[in-house]
């Protein structure tokens, strides 16, 4: 889980992040959906919650610490500086994550988060809420894990104009598409991503485009500031090409990608599995790679490129989230 992940990072860098970055971070609570939430003003051990099977368990057997059932109960009773919010919420309605992210901001708390359908359905509200309390709102690890693209498109750009863009962004998709430009057959490649731990045993969030359509709302929310909704976004993913397209694409040359296109401003927003020609950027993107290229006016076209898959990964996205919220804190009240 990206929050065990996060904690362990937490606790093996303390002394780095505070002689490196001059923070000290204390974890004061802790909530999980089924095990409530628990608070102690003067700090959790780290350690102790590690040393649990997870973090219900922990919530559970924590010594010290006020309770409450749910984590917006406990979030409404008590107060933090950051909330690292890294619940699965659904494309439904972005819940119980996006009560969670909106509460906290509204209180100027700030926030960190890999959780994509809240700032899928709802980025464009959640950054004015942050802006007007004075309050961060950061979400690296929601479009391609650790790789910096949200901070290199949004403070890295200030004062340029993203214009249109162009990417692969479920690592996922891009695995099974390049095991069928081998030779293989979707459901060899499919069953290979499974194998590998890259697909779920349901794996449609990812194979009817689902996962790359709440990244794609993201960055038109976060980098463009127009908001989204699933039904504004053209969708036909990896599930639904036919085997004779697969093989037609393969005898002509051209390889089968999924591929997110925006341009929010000539309303147009797009995920489409599709073959592409030997000479589209994208065509040699293998593996679990993801590529993101964005026109950017006046200086042209920027890409960015890393790998898009891990739990290690989406870690290390929140961290570098939670580092630059600390510093941010420290900065604005020393």
């Amino acid at each position: 889980m990206v929050g065990e992940w996060l904690l362990r990072a937490i606790e093996r860098h303390r002394a780095r992040l505070r002689d490196g970055y001059g923070i000290d971070l204390t974890l004061v609570a802790l909530a999980s959906r089924h095990g409530g939430f628990v608070y102690s003003e003067h700090g959790i051990e780290i350690s102790s919650v590690l040393a649990s099977p997870d973090a219900s368990t922990a919530i559970a057997t924590l010594a010290r610490g006020d309770r409450w059932p749910t984590a917006i109960a406990g979030l409404e009773a008590t107060e933090t500086d950051i909330l690292v919010e890294v619940s699965q919420s659904p494309s439904s309605d972005g819940e119980p994550g996006l009560s969670h992210i909106r509460h906290a901001l509204s209180r100027g708390a700030s926030v960190a988060t890999s959780n994509k359908w809240p700032v899928a359905l709802a980025g464009v509200e959640l950054t004015a809420l942050a802006e007007r309390h004075s309050a961060g709102f950061r979400a690296e690890s929601t479009v391609m894990s650790g790789t910096p693209v949200l901070a290199a498109l949004t403070t890295g750009l200030g004062g340029a104009e993203p214009v249109r863009l162009r990417g692969i962004v479920n690592a996922t998709v891009n695995f099974i598409c390049s095991r069928i430009a081998a030779g293989g057959t979707y459901a060899e490649a499919l069953a290979q991503a499974q194998e590998a731990g890259l697909a779920e045993s349901d794996p449609s969030a990812d194979v009817d485009g689902l996962d790359s359509a709440a990244k794609l709302m993201v960055l038109s929310a976060l980098v463009f500031g127009v908001q989204l909704q699933l039904q504004d976004v053209a969708r036909r993913g990896l599930s639904a090409l036919t085997q004779g397209e697969f093989e037609t694409a393969l005898a002509s040359g051209s390889r089968v990608r999924e591929l997110v296109e925006l341009e929010p401003h000539a309303g147009h927003s797009a995920v489409q599995a599709r073959p592409i020609s030997a000479d589209d950027p994208f065509f040699a993107i293998d593996g679990t790679t993801n590529v993101i290229r964005l026109e950017v006016d006046p200086m042209g076209e920027i890409a960015i490129s890393g790998p898009g898959a891990g739990r290690a990964l989406a870690g290390q996205g929140v961290f570098s989230d939670l580092i630059a919220l600390g510093r941010e804190r420290a900065t604005r009240y020393g």
